[in-house]
């Protein structure tokens, strides 16, 4: 018999997340500092708790989706946190996206307490989720790992052990360089398509399988040309991802300037005020206050 998982963080991708383990059979405690996102997931089966200590106490493990290093450090090793009431053994999985040296830090005191730490950030967003498609990239101990990969595979389905503690969050970095450029050239392509006079429909079909062809390009394109600004994420959540980038990149003195780039546009937008849409409102930086479609 599966275990009860703990679920701490029902936001957008927490909530898909829950909605998939619910779907697929499993026992869910559920946390969320905001009441009415914890009822959204106890009407679909999930126990509410009080507080990430009750959770803790009362699930096998806990999978956190979180949105900071200090919304992590307070919820598992708070007065109420995960592991202030809880019996040596517990597995936490983050899926938050955090730093890889703070991930480090929480591993090791977590293990120094008797428990276990799987970072486990994901690509794919909540319709991945909701599928149980999206891609994870995890770090930890092999057994660890090993055993996360029984909750994860649930809502995953493309799991790879990167290395020890820390490994997946870096992974996640790289990950989110790629994306934010990726998504900055789909833009400015489809910009200079639509100024060209070129059907933008047609152009994800004639690309696809070519050495242009991504991911992005075939959901996002589409999205861009039709000003399709339905939310699958916010803008300004790619700032902390591409900053931890960059603060990598410095540690290793390795060089990214179209990183940077990608940053500062997503800065620059977010000051426009388009920090809680989606990526796909990015479009919106080629088009100029002057513009009229």
């Amino acid at each position: 018999m599966k275990h009860t998982i703990g679920l701490i963080g029902a936001g957008a991708m927490g909530h898909a997340i829950g909605t998939r383990l619910l779907e697929s059979g499993s026992r869910l405690n559920v946390y969320d500092r905001n009441p009415p996102k914890v009822a959204a997931l106890v009407e679909k089966g999930a126990t509410g708790m009080s507080n990430p200590a009750e959770v803790g106490a009362a699930s096998g493990s806990v999978i956190l989706s979180l949105n900071s290093e200090d919304a992590v450090a307070e919820v598992v090793f708070g007065e109420a946190g995960v592991l202030s009431r809880t019996k040596a053994g517990l597995l936490v999985i983050d899926m938050s996206s955090i730093s890889p040296a703070a991930t480090r830090a929480f591993s090791s005191k977590a293990v120094g307490m008797g428990h276990a730490w799987v970072d486990a950030p994901l690509s794919g967003g909540a319709p991945k989720a909701l599928k149980g498609e999206l891609t994870l990239m995890l770090g930890g101990e092999a057994g660890d790992v090993t055993t996360a990969r029984e909750v994860l595979s649930q809502i995953a389905s493309n799991i790879t052990h990167m290395g020890s503690s820390g490994a997946g969050q870096a992974t996640k970095l790289i990950n989110q360089v790629l994306c934010g450029i990726g998504f900055m050239a789909v833009a400015e392509a489809t910009a200079l398509a639509e100024d060209a006079g070129i059907d933008v429909e047609k152009i994800p079909g004639a690309l696809r399988g070519g050495r242009a062809d991504s991911a992005i390009l075939q959901e996002y394109m589409p999205r861009f040309a039709a000003r399709d600004y339905r939310k699958t994420g916010r803008l300004d959540n790619f700032i902390k991802d591409l900053n931890g980038a960059m603060d990598l990149a410095r540690q290793k003195n390795t060089p990214v300037p179209f990183t940077s780039l990608s940053c500062d546009i997503h800065r620059i937008m977010t000051r426009a005020g388009y920090g809680a849409e989606d990526e796909a409102t990015m479009i919106e930086y080629y088009l100029g206050p002057n513009r009229k479609d």
